[in-house]
């Protein structure tokens, strides 16, 4: 198995990113594993951490159909799908996609619109394709959510339901940087105040779908052995029987693991997983999965903390 064209690739990513972007590494390392696996990814962090930056120039860099939505309390589905409107001169319907139909949507702010319109999004996220008016519409295998949340403001928001939380590949957290990183930031960023073009900062595409797809083809031949799915299988039913939670993570997240796990795997230049795969991408892929009974809140515990406890207990393979 070839893994140099996936090799190659990734190593391209990271370069043209950080052209831009300082700093993120393991932000950047884990959309690199969700666009190889075709996953979604929901971004938190608080105001100012380039999250929204950062999904533009990811989606210029592999040459991505992007589409944005700002949700807001009076975003309606069709605001996001589509809708069929009435044409006088054709006198018949015309469909009006929405901003759903690309290759890359930012759901930018995606707590602030209500369950309503955030359902608009399970259809699409799962199956890739929308229904309007009872009609199937395909978005495309390498469709992709990237949404962004504020965690500090409470106020205007909504909480996102089990159901879509769960279609997330990955909840990342983004801190603020470290001190250097904050230098480099303000020295390359701090003669403007708006984001920058990306033109002019010379970022240029250096992926196409087509080597997307074909990335994606390899890495589903990624080699999982039964100890190793059995390791992953292990690690999520340990949510499920840790009574600091009060729900455990879902059958759908262990698929998700193993498949982000042979990702992760390539792009370490491995054609087979290996325990410590599964470690690394455990959190993530895990922390918005599991709730915490209302026991553990009040004892002040934090889903990270008790994950973690469940990935050092959970007995890995030699």
């Amino acid at each position: 198995m070839n893994l140099d064209p996936i090799q190659t690739l990734a190593s391209n990513l990271r370069t043209e990113i950080g052209k831009a972007i300082i700093g993120q590494h393991d932000t950047i390392d884990l959309l690199l594993v969700a666009m190889l696996s075709r996953g979604h990814v929901l971004l938190e962090g608080v105001p100012g951490t380039a999250k929204t930056f950062l999904a533009q120039v990811f989606a210029h860099l592999i040459k991505a159909d992007f589409g944005r939505i700002q949700f807001t309390p009076d975003l309606l589905p069709g605001d996001l799908i589509g809708t069929n409107l009435f044409s006088f001169q054709t006198n018949s319907f015309k469909l009006v996609k929405g901003p759903i139909f690309c290759d890359l949507l930012l759901a930018d702010e995606i707590n602030r619109t209500p369950p309503k319109t955030q359902a608009a999004l399970l259809e699409a996220m799962q199956e890739r394709q929308v229904t309007i008016d009872g009609e199937r519409f395909a978005l495309g295998n390498n469709f992709m959510v990237i949404a962004t949340q504020n965690p500090i403001e409470q106020q205007g928001t909504y909480p996102l339901p089990e159901a879509q939380l769960d279609r997330f590949l990955f909840k990342h957290i983004l801190s603020y940087p470290e001190r250097e990183d904050e230098i480099k930031i303000v020295q390359q960023h701090g003669q403007r105040t708006g984001t920058p073009d990306l033109k002019k900062l010379g970022l240029k595409p250096v992926v196409t779908k087509k080597s997307i797809s074909a990335a994606s083809e390899v890495i589903s031949h990624i080699r999982l052995t039964d100890e190793v799915t059995h390791y992953v299988v292990d690690l999520v039913r340990g949510t499920r029987n840790n009574p600091l939670f009060e729900t455990g993570a879902s059958p759908r997240a262990a698929a998700m693991i193993a498949s982000a796990s042979r990702a992760y795997a390539a792009l370490q230049g491995r054609d087979y997983v290996i325990p410590d795969d599964v470690k690394t991408i455990a959190l993530p892929a895990l922390r918005h999965r599991a709730i915490l009974s209302p026991a553990a809140e009040i004892e002040g515990r934090t889903a990270d903390e008790v994950i973690t406890a469940v990935i050092e207990q959970t007995q890995a393979p030699r």
